[in-house]
């Protein structure tokens, strides 16, 4: 994952998106809110707008073991696929099923999530864009809230190995990244900032004001509960300090997860943003990237559990990575 001399001019001004059935594959059913419909929700709108005529649409892989590693304990590894085979029970205490394939499926988000992460460091695009991504509950050793395997945990491993100093993870979903948060609370390679529902209200419970990263990473980690409620108005007076945070450390590379169940709306949280949030979100990091000289900046999905809103969020990020 090398970067090229390429992806920190101006040589490839391009958004990569992954379309491809095989995220639509990881999905729950049953009437799961993290239904498989959720691909087709955002490809829908997507074409409609025109986008698929104004960006790089990428085909992703599948993630290696080697890869998955990189984040993920070789035990758990082996207890995905063990569920995996069999297709019963639960993964984590009940939020997430498995199903037969579940592996296969989970590996495909982290493929292409590395898919677009590789585009933009090898030149081929500037910016990518990622629909069902952005998997942030999972930790190192266990599934949690709807995510199997970590892809933003991977992506940043393999980054860092790749030799950047500095990665910045922004998460604006109404659920605290905690998956992330806490793989990385003690590293300083990762500047960490996230907008997200109050934990006393909403799962995980985590991400208080006063969770700001430990050892040499005191001070790198900004939390920012939001109350229950909150809309564009709060957001818009809160946000500049996610900006200012980033614009301390000058990262080198910026994942936006932009879950879109932080909008009114949807079915399992209380804040009352729009669209125009994560839109503005993806104008301005991409602003600060170009500010920083490498433009680099990867969507993730996220969650979103009301298709129309997911719809309007994430494709509001695409149009603003343009």
């Amino acid at each position: 994952m090398a970067a090229s001399p390429s992806s920190s001019t101006s040589a490839a001004p391009s958004v990569a998106v992954v379309v491809s059935e095989r995220l639509a594959r990881y999905g729950f059913g049953d009437g799961h809110p993290f239904g498989p419909d959720r691909h087709a929700a955002f490809v829908r709108e997507f074409n409609a707008r025109g986008l698929d005529r104004r960006v790089q649409l990428i085909e992703p892989r599948v993630a290696s073991d080697e890869e998955l590693r990189a984040f993920h304990s070789g035990e758990y590894l082996d207890f995905v696929r063990e569920r995996s085979a069999s297709g019963s029970g639960f993964l984590d205490g009940g939020d997430t099923p498995a199903f037969r394939g579940v592996y296969e499926a989970a590996a495909g988000v982290v493929g292409a999530t590395l898919s677009a992460t590789e585009a933009i460091m090898q030149g081929e695009s500037r910016r990518g864009f990622v629909p069902i991504a952005g998997l942030h509950h999972a930790a190192r050793g266990h599934a949690a809230g709807f995510c199997v395997f970590n892809d933003c945990g991977v992506a940043i491993e393999l980054l860092k190995r790749a030799g950047l100093k500095r990665i910045a993870y922004v998460d604006i979903d109404a659920h605290h990244g905690d998956g992330v948060f806490y793989a990385f609370e003690e590293d300083p390679a990762v500047v960490f900032a996230d907008l997200h529902e109050d934990g006393r209200y909403l799962y995980p419970g985590t991400g208080r004001a006063d969770e700001v990263g430990r050892g040499a990473a005191s001070g790198m980690k900004l939390n920012v509960p939001l109350p229950p409620g909150a809309d564009d108005r709060v957001f818009e007076r809160l946000w500049p300090q996610v900006i200012a945070h980033l614009e301390k450390y000058a990262p080198e590379f910026v994942i936006l997860q932009c879950g879109a169940d932080s909008l009114e709306g949807d079915p399992i949280t209380h804040l009352r943003l729009t669209a125009q949030s994560h839109g503005r979100a993806a104008r301005e990091l991409t602003a600060l990237a170009e500010r920083l000289g490498h433009g680099r900046v990867l969507g993730l999905g996220g969650g979103g559990y009301n298709r129309q809103n997911l719809a309007q969020a994430w494709n509001a990020v695409v149009e603003n990575l343009l």
